[in-house]
């Protein structure tokens, strides 16, 4: 009889007790179906590898299988952002491990194969969202999120409509009012009242002051100023209660010592500041400057080292003195941090200590600092005699010749972050650096460049300028004259008119006495385009009168809007301009004219700055120019004049609010009386002398500005 034992797809044949019915041709059978089952669980191999880019920022990389692709077990990193995946039972028949991808967001894949898996790391600039699909034998990863969404980040207006017809945005939570008031003890108490207890809140000390942070938490627009609290004799100054895209952030600006304590009781969440009287303010520097256990020391005439060495017992740290520590000393402590203890008995002595992990160093201050800088020095030294590597750092978003502007910054090894044996070259056709240094420093390069290049927010800011006009005129004009027929002292018919060119004129015989309208006019002083008359007159055999009232009253509005747009990067300033150059010729002292231009533009001059809130501080400059009258030259030619309205401000605007920067408000009054001399100034019948107007023009020039953040995918 034989006993087969298999291990790891041998077979080991061993002699044994025999048994009945067991034979050669079982052994043949048992040796057939396991090299079969070897050949059915063969490992899939992976034989192909490929990448291509997809719509928006997305890209796909594709594995081909010998077979169906095995089980496989996806994870994600952060920081570095990585995606590796394994497949189970699976090993690689690539000729290569490492692939570079020529994307933005991805830098590389990595394909190893270990033990009883193979493993795809793909890594990124920054994590994004992933799929995966099996077709066939192919197994396809989709890396990237889709582009068609909103390209403005969105405001901080909680009830903004998405779209027509959708849902308002589902508030989490809400602060419905606040409260301030001071306590008997002098605290400083406010109390918040919440729509819903179940709120995330973070509070911390920044700077001084008390900030509150609640996450997905609105503020009505009647809270959202700022209190001055100063009356109520608190620590408390003033209370800042602001709205971010995380939430609503209450800061209370103090003054002084004090220690805050925050709680929450149902709907209500209270921060009070309690002031700190002197002792308090001791205690707790005290308190907060030694935290070690407390130890009590009493000792006459004892050496200093044996006073280490019970220190280094009590706190279980390993003890490492130089030579040059020596000396006794003398001392009473009771119940004091062994910390304090510690940095008293070496400050008596002159000495210094260094805690590398739990081994405490303790030798003369001088002696520390000697053998510090020995080190300094032979670090210098070593890194002068470090061979030297070329690396090529691609820049992505920063300009390359700008980034090495920044390489003069100290680094851990002392100097710039070029030594005198490293070299920078520029690339500027691939924006690349061509940098020789050593490895230390080539690691420190890197991490600036990574931390340095990164995409710029941009800021989209539109500017309208309104002009509205209004105005009024309103005249009111008499024309009227007339005919006179008589005999001269011949006995001929004579015709007196208010005709000019008709003073006396004799009439010959056979002719008729005409008077023609409006040609006998004595007063002229009708409306040029009336829009209304009104005709009287008088006619017999020897006299003719006539008289005309013509009137007009005429009202008119207009608006000018300009709406000029810019996209620009944070801190970025950006110009916008649109309009016309006037040519005008000049005069010379030599005779010759010249031509030369005068702008008359619109202009949109901008720089922001966008704050940590998620607001943005605007410096800008606006005018808008148009062509005036022509003015003499002097030298036989005329300019044109400009009329300019400008405006240079720096404000700070919410993310998609709308702000009147400033306004220009003009109104012209003008009467006008066109009147014959003296008989116009007659009481009552001087009207009929009199030409009356009356013009009213007023102008209103507006400048609003709306300035919008872009999503942050934009930048990616």
């Amino acid at each position: 009889m034989f006993t087969i034992t298999a291990n790891l797809g041998k077979l080991a044949v061993r002699d044994g007790p025999c048994r009945r019915g067991f034979g050669l041709q079982h052994l043949t059978a048992v040796l057939v179906s396991s090299l079969l089952s070897q050949v059915v669980f063969a490992a899939p191999t992976v034989t192909d590898i490929e990448f291509a880019s997809r719509p928006g920022s997305k890209f796909e990389v594709r594995l081909d299988f010998d077979e169906t692709p095995p089980a496989m077990e996806a994870y994600t990193i952060e920081k570095p952002a990585r995606i590796s995946i394994d497949f189970l039972g699976a090993s690689s028949a690539l000729d290569r491990k490492s692939y570079s991808l020529p994307y933005g967001n991805a830098t590389g894949v990595v394909v190893l194969e270990s033990g009883d898996r193979t493993r795809l790391v793909l890594n990124l600039v920054k994590l994004v969202p992933y799929e995966t699909r099996v077709e066939g034998n192919s197994l396809f990863l989709v890396v990237g999120e889709d582009d068609s969404g909103d390209y403005l980040k969105p405001v901080s207006d909680p009830h903004a409509l998405t779209s027509a017809g959708d849902k308002v945005l589902r508030e989490e939570s809400r602060i419905e009012d606040l409260q301030f008031q001071r306590t008997g003890t002098g605290e400083g108490r406010l109390t918040l009242t919440l729509a819903d207890p179940k709120v995330d809140v973070n509070v911390f000390s920044e700077g001084g002051d008390v900030k509150v942070q609640f996450l997905d938490t609105t503020v009505p627009e009647r809270l959202m100023r700022r209190y001055d609290v100063t009356d109520f004799a608190t620590p408390v100054n003033n209370i800042d209660v602001s709205s971010t895209e995380r939430g609503s952030i209450l800061t209370l600006e103090t003054t002084g010592e004090f220690d805050y304590l925050a709680y929450q009781t149902g709907n209500e969440y209270v921060i009070e500041v309690k002031p700190l009287t002197r002792q308090e303010v001791e205690d707790r520097r005290d308190e907060f400057s030694y935290v070690g256990e407390r130890i009590s020391l009493n000792f006459q005439d004892i050496e200093v080292r044996a006073v280490l060495q019970l220190i280094a017992d009590f706190t279980e740290l390993n003890l490492v003195a130089s030579d040059t520590v020596s000396g006794r000393i003398t001392l009473r402590l009771q119940n004091v941090p062994w910390d304090q203890a510690l940095e008293l008995v070496l400050r008596t002595k002159g000495l210094d200590k260094r805690q590398v992990g739990n081994v405490l160093m303790v030798a003369p201050a001088a002696e520390i600092a000697e053998r510090e800088r020995q080190q300094i020095e032979a670090n210098r030294q070593v890194a002068e005699l470090a061979p030297l590597q070329s690396e090529f750092i691609r820049v992505r978003y920063a300009s390359a010749a700008n980034l090495v502007n920044l390489f003069g910054a100290g680094s851990e090894e002392g100097g710039s972050l070029i030594s005198s044996r490293g070299s920078v070259i520029v690339e500027p056709r691939t924006n690349s650096l061509i940098v020789t240094e050593t490895a230390s420093k080539l690691v420190e390069i890197r991490e600036l460049i990574q931390v340095v290049d990164i995409p710029i927010r941009q800021v989209m800011i539109e500017a309208r300028i309104v002009i509205a006009q209004s105005d009024l005129e309103k005249e009111l004009g008499i024309e009227w004259g007339g005919a006179l027929r008589d005999t001269d002292f011949n006995g001929n018919t004579v015709v007196v008119s208010g005709d000019t060119d008709n003073v006396a004129g004799a009439l010959t015989a056979g002719e008729t006495a005409e008077v023609n309208f409006p040609g006998a006019l004595l007063v002229d002083l009708g409306v040029a385009s009336s829009a209304g008359q009104f005709a009287v007159g008088f006619a017999s055999e020897d006299l003719f009168l006539t008289a005309e009232l013509s009137a007009l009253e005429a009202a008119g509005r207009g608006e000018v809007v300009s709406q000029p747009k810019v996209i620009t990067g944070d801190k970025q300033r950006a110009t916008i301009k649109s309009g016309t150059e006037i040519p005008y010729q000049e005069g010379s002292l030599s005779g010759q004219n010249t031509t030369s231009f005068k702008e008359a533009v619109l202009q949109l001059d901008v720089t922001p700055n966008i704050t940590p809130d998620d607001r943005i501080l605007l410096d800008l400059t606006v005018s808008q120019d148009s062509i005036g009258a022509l003015v003499p030259s002097g030298q036989g030619g005329f300019i044109p004049s400009i009329d300019t309205t400008e405006l240079v401000t720096q404000v700070l605007v919410s993310n998609g609010e709308t702000v009147v920067l400033g306004g220009v408000f003009r109104s012209e009054d003008l009467d006008t009386v066109t009147k014959v001399p003296f008989f116009g100034d007659i009481p009552y019948i001087g009207r009929a002398f009199r030409n009356e107007s009356t013009s009213k023009t007023k102008t209103e020039t507006l400048i609003f500005i709306t300035p919008r953040i872009l999503a942050d995918r934009l930048l990616d």
